[in-house]
């Protein structure tokens, strides 16, 4: 019988909503920030900016260009008691 797939989602229509989403998913996978930083090869600072939803001119422009198209950004992360 197959198992459902419980995920969490978060929708994007913004810096601080991915921030949120970047966040939440690190916190569930029990990453820190300084050691998602160090496998990204970025500051913990920049990491700590994007969490926070400080929007950079690219993201701005691209989640724009994406709602005007009439798309919807979401983030999915399967839930801890879910598959991996």
């Amino acid at each position: 019988m197959p198992t459902e797939r419980r995920t969490t989602t978060w929708r994007v229509r913004s810096a601080a909503d991915l921030g949120r989403a970047i966040a939440g998913a690190r916190r569930r996978r029990g990453v820190t920030q300084e050691r998602l930083a160090r496998d990204l090869g970025i500051e913990r600072s920049y990491l700590s900016q994007l969490e926070n939803g400080e929007e950079t001119l690219a993201l701005q422009r691209s989640l724009r260009a994406l709602r005007r198209l009439g798309a919807e950004v979401s983030v999915e992360l399967p839930t801890p008691d879910g598959p991996h």
